[in-house]
């Protein structure tokens, strides 16, 4: 399924890709490969680009590079002669990767990092100052409710993804959806 994006990033890609081979989940379990793969939401990047904006050498970001490329999360999706050289832009191969089933014995434990753990550490700072906006409710729903819910807020992220880039500070988005340990209400009597 190709995406309808119009706006990011500059290149075509496919919406989704399910992630289950141990090599994949390696790959995509790395932060800094984490991090490579949302700056390319934006446009694609060569690697001299991708080095600057997370202040590595060159040359580490080539290794990561090329592992999401072995992975199949990454391609060239351009190319522009610089001197006697060909340079590379590279970009996602989807919009989103989903964790899809894996068998234990390959992922124990498991790879990829907890996102709202990571955006809790991420956002104490604004927190402290003062200056974050969050929500948490929690609703007692079915199986399929909560994939029917999930699908509109992974559009509502998508939207969030091609808003203007503008200003001068980045702002974090997270979202989860998780069956919780929280008490509800018995049912309403007649």
């Amino acid at each position: 399924m190709s995406s309808i994006n119009s706006g990011f990033p500059d290149y075509e890609l496919e919406e989704r890709m399910v992630v289950t081979a141990p090599h994949e989940l390696r790959a995509i379990s790395d932060p800094l490969r984490g991090t490579i793969l949302d700056l390319l939401l934006e446009r694609a990047a060569t690697v001299g680009e991708l080095a600057e904006a997370v202040s590595r050498p060159p040359s580490t970001v080539a290794h990561h590079v090329k592992v999401l490329l072995e992975a199949g999360m990454l391609r060239v999706v351009r190319t522009r002669r610089v001197r006697a050289i060909e340079e590379r832009f590279y970009g996602r191969t989807a919009r989103f990767f989903y964790i899809g089933r894996v068998r234990p014995q390959d992922v124990t434990p498991p790879p990829w990092s907890n996102d709202l753990a990571d955006a809790a550490e991420e956002s104490m700072p604004a927190y402290q100052a003062d200056r974050m906006r969050a929500l948490r409710r929690h609703v007692r729903i079915s199986n399929g409710q909560a994939g029917e819910f999930w699908e509109r807020v992974i559009a509502l992220v998508d939207e969030f993804n091609q808003l203007p880039r503008e200003g001068d500070v980045p702002y974090s988005f997270v979202v989860g959806l998780y069956p919780a340990d929280y008490p509800t209400l018995p049912a309403a009597k007649p």
